[in-house]
């Protein structure tokens, strides 16, 4: 049964009611009687489809099992075009052919004599013409046409539309006798039209290789400790030894001797370099000149190399330690400044308040979740007014405080309980405000209405198209509320290992995507269609960029899109090596402290030794873990014990560097 659904010139599939077992001898022989003789390809003998010529028409064959039917079989025609054209010799055995040069390699079962006399003419049946000295003079001075026991003779063809010949280089008939009175039958493209001086195609794995070839193969890459090159090249072997001459003196490689010859070798060379040892082995299979080039690295070069990697790893985490230093600097700075800016004014009690518990006058953006008893506002006042407010309060309205160690000037925990109720109370200091987020059966109310301060969002229209900062390096709207740019760099290097741009843009998303789409895709960045979400209050979509892949975050707060830009550079990790295993994260740990510290993270405890991570201890400990979400704990003597959680993903590299007071800065690497 002929299947009609996919109509081609070239292909045709049907299916018949017999096992593969029974299909493909039955069609062999078919196909046999009706003129078709089958051969296999050079390099390709373990193939399973059946090749066929008649004439100068090509076939392939292919049998399978039809799907869900093992006492059925489907079998596949495609045509093969066949550029070359030669003929077989009738009856003949052990037949290799390539119609592209053409290459026919086979035992014809007649004498010498009788297989040059069908040669000649067959040959100028389809058209070639046997070359002379006088005729062969545009390719060679000379013909070389002795063969020990044998004879053989030089052709080529004109190119023609009807005979499908084009650019037909000339071949070489070689014909020889054998013991048992057949005789071997070779066709090949003449030396003389082949290539005397190889140029080189692109590397594999670091080793040259020559062009042109009919197949190539590679395994390591050009930092691996052992490499390997084969390639059947498609020229003679003089020219591909003096491709190997040339090109390794070029790359620094000396050739030391000769090496013991394998099976199938018929020049074997050891060569080295400065850091490495090899072996050149070339030989002849078919038409083709069999490369074989393998590379190893010396012992003395592995050493030298390690302690290459120690010192540059040392310089990125002495100077990973110094950037930490200076962030947390600069951190503390900002932190002074910004409560510099805060007010410890005494505070009044919000009028209208429809709370369970009293509002500062200084609240902002009231957030209030009656049925889940839940309260959320900022405020310019400070942490010690804010605490002063709320104890002053709760405690005049019948509320009783539990003791708290956190009672700092950036950040305060209350705990009060009432008549077997319960409210927690967060003051934290977040930037240039003060959050303070409460919860607990405290604050749960029946009618669970919003608060009337409570803040609506409205996604206004932006008054003006989005237009891109011509000074960002990353791209950004010059209509935004506030702007950082981070990046981490390889020591003494200037390509960072990664970039993140945030920004707040007081437009709606939709506006935002749109701006960060036409902008990317102005830098030559692609969007991958897997993984993307797109919704009107969050979008994540995935890039491809020339430096690496990329990541944008878009999510709605306080009436803004609050945009969070990454870039990853793939090279610049490898070179500072902390990249990550496929499919996982890397962790690395530093300790700034003068005690020793243990980290408890994944059911595994490290040890990080004081200063390891800086000048005098570089090589802090790395972990290597699987992506999601782990809590860690960190012990460090005569301090209270921390816990704190860590999301990482697949391809992401994280620092965890324990600083002097005992407290874990987490820095996103890569």
């Amino acid at each position: 049964m002929e299947d009609t659904s996919r109509p081609e010139f070239w292909r045709l599939e049907y299916r018949v009611p017999t096992p593969e077992a029974v299909t493909a001898p039955a069609l062999r022989k078919l196909l046999s009687a009706d003129g078709w003789v089958s051969y296999l390809r050079p390099l390709d003998e373990k193939s399973t489809t059946l090749n066929l010529k008649k004439g100068r028409q090509g076939l392939s064959v292919r049998f399978t099992q039809a799907p869900g039917r093992t006492d059925q079989s489907v079998v596949t025609y495609s045509s093969d075009r066949i550029y070359g054209n030669v003929p077989f010799p009738e009856g003949a055995s052990d037949i290799m052919f390539d119609g592209t040069r053409p290459y026919l390699g086979c035992i014809a079962p007649g004498a010498l004599d009788a297989t040059s006399d069908f040669f000649g003419r067959e040959m100028a049946a389809i058209g070639w013409q046997k070359l002379t000295p006088e005729t062969a003079a545009r390719w060679t001075s000379s013909l070389d046409e002795t063969v020990p026991n044998g004879l053989r003779a030089y052709y080529a063809h004109p190119d023609g539309e009807e005979t499908g010949f084009y650019k037909q280089k000339p071949v070489m008939l070689t014909l020889t006798r054998r013991d048992d009175g057949r005789t071997n039958v070779e066709i090949r493209v003449a030396p003389f039209a082949l290539p005397e001086v190889l140029e080189p195609d692109d590397d594999m794995a670091g080793l040259p290789r020559p062009k042109p070839t009919k197949s190539a193969r590679s395994l390591g890459s050009a930092s691996s400790t052992k490499r390997e090159m084969s390639a059947a090249a498609m020229a003679e072997l003089p020219a591909v030894l003096a491709f190997y001459h040339r090109e390794l003196a070029v790359r620094g490689w000396q050739e030391d001797g000769s090496a013991p010859l394998a099976a199938g070798d018929e020049v074997a060379i050891k060569i080295s370099s400065a850091e490495e040892t090899g072996v050149l082995r070339l030989g002849r299979k078919y038409d083709f000149t069999m490369v074989s080039l393998t590379a190893q690295v010396k012992e003395s070069a592995l050493a030298a190399r390690a302690k290459a990697k120690k010192e540059a790893d040392a310089r990125f985490l002495g100077d990973a330690l110094g950037a930490a230093q200076q962030l947390i600097a600069a951190d503390e700075a900002r932190r002074k400044a910004q409560a510099a800016s805060l007010s410890d004014a005494p505070l009044n009690a919000l009028a209208d308040s429809r709370t369970p518990v009293p509002l500062p006058e200084t609240a902002e953006g009231v957030k209030f979740a009656g049925g889940d008893g839940q309260l959320e506002f900022s405020s310019t006042s400070s942490v010690k007014a804010l605490s002063s407010f709320y104890r002053t309060a709760l405690k005049s309205s019948g509320w009783k405080e539990q003791p708290s160690v956190i009672n700092q000037p950036n950040m305060a925990v209350m705990e009060f309980s009432k008549s077997g109720k319960s409210i927690s109370m967060t003051v934290m200091q977040m930037g240039p405000k003060v959050n303070v987020r409460a919860n607990g059966s405290g604050l749960v109310t029946e009618s669970a209405k919003p608060a009337a301060s409570a803040e609506v969002e409205v996604q206004a229209k932006s008054a003006e198209p989005l237009k891109p900062d011509p000074e960002s390096q990353l791209p950004v709207p010059t209509q935004r509320s506030s702007k950082s740019l981070a990046a981490t760099k390889i020591p003494g290097g200037e390509a960072p290992l990664r970039r993140e741009l945030e920004a707040s843009i007081p437009a709606p998303l939709g506006d935002v995507l749109a701006f960060y789409r036409a902008e990317l895709s102005k830098l030559g960045w692609q969007e991958k269609p897997d993984g993307a979400t797109v919704s009107a209050e969050r979008a994540q979509i995935n890039f491809t960029s020339p430096q690496g892949p990329a990541v944008l975050k878009l999510g709605r707060a306080k009436g803004e899109t609050i945009v969070n830009l990454a870039q990853k550079n793939p090279d610049a990790a490898v070179k500072a090596d902390i990249m990550p295993k496929a499919g996982q994260a890397k962790l690395m740990m530093g300790n700034m402290g003068d005690k020793e510290a243990s980290l408890t993270i994944n059911k595994q405890t490290i040890k990080i030794a004081a200063g390891a991570g800086g000048p005098q201890s570089p090589k802090g400990p790395m972990l290597d873990l699987p992506p999601g979400k782990y809590q860690y704990a960190l012990r460090v003597p005569g301090r209270p014990a921390r816990t704190e959680s860590l999301t990482v993903a697949a391809g992401d590299a994280w620092g965890l560097l324990v600083g002097p007071d005992g407290g874990v800065l987490p820095l996103q690497m890569y």
